[in-house]
C-alpha cells in the first residue's frame, strides 16, 4: 500500500485554500485599521502593498512569458 500524504485527497485541498483565504482576509482587513506611517501618500492607501504585489506577480509572469522565454528558448531538436 502506498503512503498518502496531506495534500492526496482534494478536501484536504479545499480546506488548505479556504484557511489561506481567510488568512489573507484578516490581513486586508486589518490593513484598514492599523495605522501607516508611509513616506509617500499612496502607501498609506488601503490595501496598497496587496494590490502591488499583484500587479508585480502578473507583469513578472507575462514578461517571463513573452519575454524571456523566446530569448532562452531552443527549438525541440537542439540537443539531437
Amino acid at each position: 500500500m502506498e503512503k498518502e500524504y496531506l495534500f492526496d485527497k482534494p478536501k484536504n485541498v479545499k480546506r488548505f485554500f479556504v484557511l489561506f483565504f481567510i488568512i489573507l482576509g484578516v490581513f486586508l482587513a486589518a490593513d484598514f485599521v492599523t495605522a501607516k506611517h508611509g513616506e509617500f501618500a499612496w502607501e498609506n492607501w488601503p490595501g496598497f502593498y496587496a494590490a502591488f504585489g499583484f500587479v508585480a506577480f502578473v507583469i513578472l509572469v507575462f514578461g517571463a512569458k513573452y519575454i524571456l522565454r523566446p530569448l532562452v528558448k531552443r527549438r525541440e531538436d537542439y540537443y539531437e
